[in-house]
């Protein structure tokens, strides 16, 4: 093959809407100018503008819109139109063929079930809406405290939230009342995010004596305008009616959002933003209905079904030669053979949907499964393409501290008692060499003891970790008494962060606890017992943007400041000094499967430190570029760190990975690893979870930044064959920027492909990218909210509730607890659901067919007359009572047990291809339709040509009794309700003909006598016809 292949560029259209790039479905937003606003505590009726209502509306109708709109959502669809103009038709007396109930009536149950679905749905959607909107708040005023709804909430109210409570609106937060000076809140409903954060007030209303005194000030805040984003805010606090007037800048740690719950203490806050324009409201999408590969091919198939119903009317009408009034008997003949195209078939598969969803919630093996989705799911037993996230979901999220690397010497787990006797004893040691400022020996070597002590301190303080205490029960520790001592038994961590709390844990367990913090303070307890003191200045949280944090501390007894920052090596290499060992360690524990950071410390002098403070208040005071100029003065102090230490954690493997990766590739499915983390890491989960075979090469794609090193690495790559692929998102970008179709033409030719530092929206990008490129079925599965515009964009979306929060959950099509369980979701559940419902369409279409082509075999003998065959009662009756228990039966069979479909996935592999339902079995079915109908209706009229009432009813007869004969044949495991369905429809037949044997009787000999006047009157027109030629 040659070595350089020309690759076409391709060009993409950029797309400017932020609510697209955001998922935002864009309704709340259009036709909107957003704009910065300002708003008085207390005052709403000094609002600029008119804003809208605080209530939260789910429902799509309201009480004028929902039967137009239910209805008009049902006829948008052909063959609902189609059965609603074949039942208008029988008003028409010309055109009449029956009792009106025969077309009405399975037209008025579909629409009636729709419609009782519909309803239900709303009510609760209303229900809900109503229970949430009537929430009860108290509201400041200067009548006092006041009861209000969250529906009447407006922007300017003074809002006290009560610990557990939702927060009604979004809000800046102003005052608590726990005494730490701050609060936590739970914002697992909003970004899905399981972990507490931290929020903080205002400082000069939190100050103030009393809440009520908020009413008494002249201030307000300055909030930009209402965007999609609930990770950042820019904002100023201002107040007018101090001397001299108090500025304070706002961001993300002074708001609670709308949808979020107050975890500790009373909070009150200034609403700023209501009803649409909270970020929650903005950040809520309506996913698009999902409609399954299946359905679209019975569709596809049915427009076959009538295209030949018009083509047996006009061939009927051509018979004839357009005698008459042709067109009024092409429309009756169109009636006639209207069962050709069956009503039924989308009642049976909706109703085979609701079966296999039961199924999948009720089965034992998968507990906690949940059909969010019942609509697709056939999709599941035709899946090509599984994407999923990695950490939550093919690892515990878990994590476990495994290693402190200093660069001369490593701890692991076996030698951590090293670690802790060296804490010991720099805390026992005379006092005099205790902990000496680098300052002062800077040219002394540190020895091991020291070195280990400044890693572990700098650990055990640079975190968002807060202590909380709780107590146990009744027989336990009071809760302020268990503070005050702080009881190691009543003692949890709160982080945003698993590996926060695992490096906090880990600091612990070697003798330096973290036993207090508060907004200004920090305290940390020495193995002797010893209570040490720390003010925290300054704290720089960890953003996705920076890949680090950090936190400036003053110790209380030796009043040294020091600036400690953690973060990714490729930010941290160019912050601390030079050295020739960190990157290579960086990949070596990157190999091992550790999440790696650098942590590193600055000493400040008294100056340096207030030359800082002063440009970084100014910075943030600042309402345009804000971020800008903020990292900026961060930034200048973020030069010369020194290097203290590598800390390794690692995200333990979910039970069964790798026994659930073999069995999807064994059936025939590709594995996509979609992750965040760094390229290193994602390789060695990818080898560790067997991703990754140990016979497989692994080609890395290096760094590309432009078309021509995209071109060479392309043609590099596309030399290398049955190789696993690892990219990254940077890398990723390039690529489809200028080779899309020649990067996934060689992407899914690989055994696995690994992507990482992948953005939530780069991960639906390739999803769609391989729904447009394979036209085959993808999987996404995820667990954080991260995951949600993934598993939207899957044709099949699998949420795991996890640590990371039940965001991915509440937005997939179905809801699992553990990885291993998408195993058995889809080599069983999938399976079964697309071979029943492919059965059972085919056995619908059959039923159809049979008396059809009886119909037309019946009209051909009779001078191809337009009259029906059966009349009323009897069509009605073989389709529903008479069959539809037999037929519907069919979403019970299986041809394999469950054991040996998940022992042998190899069976998957055939359906991937969609054979049971195919042009080729749908013919073989139509053949058969064809051949059985014509054999009834011909061997009844030859059998008994004298006596024709005796032909209808054993054609009819007949006809039953093949169906259910046919059913019984098909059948592959025999369940005990298959053989009572089998037994009733025969009952309810034979009790037919009991019990209502003069109603059929009439029936037939009115269809009869119909039958010989229209051939009288077809003979006399023949003749008549024959003269004049």
């Amino acid at each position: 093959m040659s070595d350089n292949i020309p690759l076409q560029p391709v060009r993409h259209k950029k797309i400017h809407d932020s609510k697209q790039r955001s998922g935002c479905c864009g309704c709340c937003c259009r036709g909107r100018d957003f704009k910065p606003r300002t708003v008085w505590l207390g005052h709403p009726e000094k609002r600029e503008h008119k804003y809208p209502r605080n209530v939260i509306n789910n429902q799509k109708y309201n009480f004028f819109t929902f039967l137009p709109g239910v209805l008009f959502n049902q006829f948008k669809y052909f063959f609902n139109l189609y059965f609603l103009l074949l039942a208008c038709s029988q008003f028409v007396p010309d055109l009449r063929l029956g009792a009106l109930y025969t077309y009405w009536a399975p037209l008025g149950f579909v629409l009636a079930v729709t419609i009782i679905r519909e309803a239900v749905e709303e009510i609760r959607c209303y229900v809900r809406d109503k229970e949430v909107n009537s929430q009860i708040y108290s509201k400041l005023t200067t009548r006092g405290t006041v009861v209000v709804k969250s529906s009447n909430i407006q922007v300017g109210d003074l809002i006290i939230v009560d610990k557990n409570q939702r927060v009604p609106a979004d809000m800046i937060f102003l005052r608590t009342s726990d005494k730490s000076g701050s609060c936590f809140i739970r914002t697992d409903q909003l970004d899905g995010e399981t972990d507490w954060k931290m929020r903080l007030p205002v400082g000069c209303t939190l100050r103030l004596p009393i809440a009520a005194d908020l009413l008494q000030t002249r201030s307000y805040v300055y909030a930009e305008e209402p965007n999609l984003d609930i990770h950042s805010f820019i904002g100023t606090f201002t107040r007018e009616d101090s001397d001299p007037p108090v500025n304070e800048s706002l961001s993300i740690e002074n708001t609670l959002w709308a949808s979020t719950v107050i975890a500790s203490g009373t909070a009150v806050g200034v609403v700023i933003y209501t009803g649409k324009e909270m970020r929650s409201v903005m950040n809520t999408s309506h996913p698009k209905n999902k409609m399954g590969l299946f359905d679209l091919e019975v569709n596809c198939l049915m427009k076959i079904l009538f295209v030949a119903l018009v083509v047996l009317s006009l061939v009927m009408i051509s018979l004839q030669h357009f005698r008459g009034r042709w067109y009024l008997h092409l429309f009756r003949f169109f009636l006639l053979f209207s069962h050709i195209v069956p009503i039924s078939i989308r009642v049976n598969l909706d109703m085979g949907k609701m079966v296999y969803s039961l199924m999948i919630r009720k089965d034992s093996k998968i507990p906690g499964t949940l059909v969010r989705a019942s609509t697709i799911p056939e999709q599941l037993g035709r899946i090509s393409y599984v994407l999923t996230d990695k950490t939550g979901t093919l690892t515990k999220n878990e994590m476990q501290f495994r290693r402190l690397h200093l660069g001369t010497v490593s701890y692991g787990l076996d030698s951590m008692d090293e670690v802790e006797s060296h804490v010991f004893s720099a805390y026992t040691q005379p006092p005099a060499s205790q902990d000496k400022p680098p300052s002062t020996t800077p040219k002394i070597r540190k020895t091991v003891n020291v070195r280990v002590h400044e890693a572990v301190k700098a650990i055990a303080l640079c975190h968002n970790v807060t202590p909380v205490y709780e107590s146990h029960g009744p027989d336990s520790t009071d809760q302020a008494e268990a503070e005050q001592n702080y009881e190691d038994a009543c003692r949890i961590y709160q982080a945003a962060s698993p590996d926060e709390v695992s490096l906090v844990q880990w600091t612990e367990c070697v003798g330096l606890t973290l036993v207090g913090r508060d907004q200004s303070s920090m305290q940390l307890r020495t193995p002797g017992g010893h209570i040490l003191n720390f003010t925290i200045l300054q704290v720089f949280p960890f953003t996705y943007e920076s890949k680090r944090m950090g936190i400036i501390v003053k110790d209380e007894s030796t009043g040294e400041i020091t600036f400690y920052m953690k973060g990714a090596d490729v930010v941290m290499t160019g912050i601390v000094q030079y050295n020739d060992w960190l990157e290579e360690e960086c990949g070596n524990m990157a190999r091992e499967g550790l999440r790696v950071l650098v942590v590193a410390k600055k000493s400040l002098t008294e100056e340096q430190y207030q030359d800082f403070e002063t440009r970084y208040n100014q910075a943030k005071l600042s309402v345009h570029d804000r971020s800008l100029k903020v990292a900026t003065v961060i930034e200048s102090l973020e030069m010369e760190m020194e290097l203290l230490c590598l800390t390794g954690v690692e995200d333990q493997l979910q039970v069964d990975v790798r026994p659930t990766l073999e069995m999807l590739r064994n059936a025939g499915i590709k594995v996509w690893m979609l992750t965040g983390d760094k390229l290193e890491t994602a390789t060695c989960t990818a080898k560790n979870a067997h991703l990754v075979t140990r016979n497989q090469d692994i080609h890395t794609f290096r760094t590309i930044t432009n078309r021509g090193e995209a071109h060479l690495e392309l043609n590099a790559f596309r030399r290398k064959h049955d190789c696993a692929l690892v990219i990254s998102g940077d890398s990723l970008e390039v690529c489809l920027k200028f080779y899309e179709y020649e990067f996934m033409e060689l992407a899914c030719q690989c055994p696995a492909v690994v992507c990482c530092r992948c953005a939530p929206t780069q991960k639906a990008q390739i999803i769609r990218l391989l729904q447009q490129r394979t036209r085959k079925l993808t999987c996404a599965v995820g667990d954080g909210g991260n995951d949600v515009s993934m598993i939207q964009a899957a044709d099949c979306g699998v949420g795991i509730e996890g640590k990371e929060g039940k965001q991915a959950s509440l937005a997939s099509d179905f809801s699992i607890t553990q990885f291993k369980h998408l195993g058995r979701l889809l080599m069983v559940h999938g399976r079964n659901s697309y071979k029943r419902s492919a059965a059972l369409s085919q056995f619908v279409i059959h039923r159809s067919l049979c008396i059809s082509t009886m119909q037309a075999v019946f009209s051909s003998v009779f001078y191809f007359a337009s009259i029906p065959l059966y009349q009323g009662f009897l069509v009605i009756g073989y389709s529903t009572i008479y069959t539809m228990f037999p037929v519907f039966s069919l979403v019970l069979d299986k041809d394999v047990k469950s054991e040996v479909a998940m022992l042998y996935p190899e069976l998957y592999k055939d359906l991937t291809k969609g054979r049971p339902l195919s042009f080729k079995t749908f013919l073989i079915w139509v053949l058969i339709s064809i051949y059985q109908g014509g054999i009834i209706m011909y061997g009844a009229l030859l059998l008994f040509d004298s006596e024709f009432v005796h032909a209808v009813a054993i054609s009819f007869t007949s006809l039953i009794l093949t169906e259910l004969l046919m059913v019984a044949l098909t059948i592959q495991t025999w369940h005990w309700l298959m053989i009572v369905a089998e037994l009733l429809s025969l009952s309810c037949y034979i009790a037919s003909l009991v019990f209502l044997h003069e109603f059929i009787v009439l029936a037939q000999v009115d269809a009869v006598s119909f039958v010989i006047v229209s051939g009288k009157q077809s003979n006399c027109d023949k003749l008549v016809f024959q003269r004049e030629v």
